[in-house]
């Protein structure tokens, strides 16, 4: 598994995690699918969280805790199929597994065990193409449709060396049918503690902030702005100040994670809210009876070393953090 970040390397792993429902235990129940889907063509498995709104008298809490409340008692069909200039270039059809690993507090579901449907691409997802997804359900179907985020390249800072002794820009070529980008930072380092041999490879992670391109066609370029004060901050905030630890900076990595129109207009909507309080998300790109969100993103990471003027100021001006150039 890749190492994912928050946001939106995480944010599939956080719409999984939950639902939205509207519960009226005075109406006739109807059997609305809900639907959450992130396509990224780098993966190797595509995964997907299907569940069903639910609705019992009482608390409604104590329902979103029994699997059989959420999950529909059957296994849905499931397909994926990409479509370029009218012609069908891959199917997908997806089976489904248990997940044994969600944690107590991801959200107010049941856990540790959730229900995903996933399928492995024989080849990868073409980034060329429209996929269309049909969930098959016995009163009738579901359809959603994504075009995928392209690959795209970070442009800044343009050489082998980031500094952070100085003011500087952020910035990345921005894909087709991409619109939404955020910026990562994670500074690797070394700890050993003095008179030993003993070494622990740390990182910190630090949000740069989001951009969004003017339009979708891609070709342009996105930037965000970073400030010294703030890298150095970071590091006296975060990092404990031991006499007995001494620390060697490592790679820094940029990330940048791209989303569609479809998933931007998603977090912008509901304003990066889940909650099981909320009524139905006023945005859905899902059509039938039926609720969610399929879109798509990608994601590119550069590494940098640490320029020699970012290196002299950590250790000369910031002594007590204990960095010391590597012997």
């Amino acid at each position: 598994m890749k190492k994912i970040h928050i946001s939106l390397f995480a944010i599939i792993l956080y719409l999984f995690s939950g639902c939205s429902t509207d519960v009226d235990i005075y109406t006739k129940y109807k059997d609305i699918t809900i639907v959450y889907g992130l396509l990224d063509q780098s993966d190797d498995t595509v995964w997907l969280k299907i569940t069903k709104a639910y609705q019992g008298e009482g608390d409604a809490l104590y329902y979103s805790k029994i699997p059989d409340s959420n999950n529909y008692p059957y296994k849905l069909n499931v397909t994926l199929v990409g479509v370029k200039n009218g012609v069908d270039v891959q199917t997908l059809t997806f089976d489904t597994i248990t997940i044994h690993n969600k944690q107590a507090g991801d959200s107010i579901f049941y856990f540790p065990d959730q229900l995903m449907y996933y399928a492995v691409p024989s080849q990868p997802l073409n980034p060329g193409a429209e996929y269309h997804l049909t969930v098959e359900r016995k009163d009738g179907e579901v359809k959603s449709k994504t075009p995928l985020v392209s690959d795209f390249y970070i442009i800044k800072p343009s050489g082998y060396t980031v500094n952070f002794a100085m003011d500087g820009t952020f910035g990345a070529t921005t894909a087709e049918n991409g619109k939404r980008y955020e910026f990562w930072i994670t500074f690797n380092y070394i700890e050993v503690k003095n008179g030993t041999t003993d070494t622990v490879r740390k990182s910190l992670t630090w949000e740069q902030g989001i951009a969004r391109s003017e339009t979708t066609h891609g070709g342009s370029t996105v930037t965000v702005p970073y400030t010294s004060e703030q890298f150095f901050n970071m590091l006296e905030t975060k990092l404990e100040k031991d006499p007995y630890i001494t620390r060697y900076s490592g790679l820094v990595e940029l990330n940048v994670a791209c989303g569609s129109q479809a998933l931007d207009t998603y977090l912008e909507i509901n304003n990066g809210s889940n909650t099981f309080m909320n009524e139905l998300p006023q945005f859905t790109n899902v059509d039938g009876d039926a609720t969610g969100l399929f879109a798509s993103r990608h994601s590119v990471t550069r590494s940098y070393k640490l320029s020699v003027k970012t290196e002299q100021t950590l250790i000369e001006d910031y002594p007590d953090l204990g960095f010391k150039l590597k012997p």
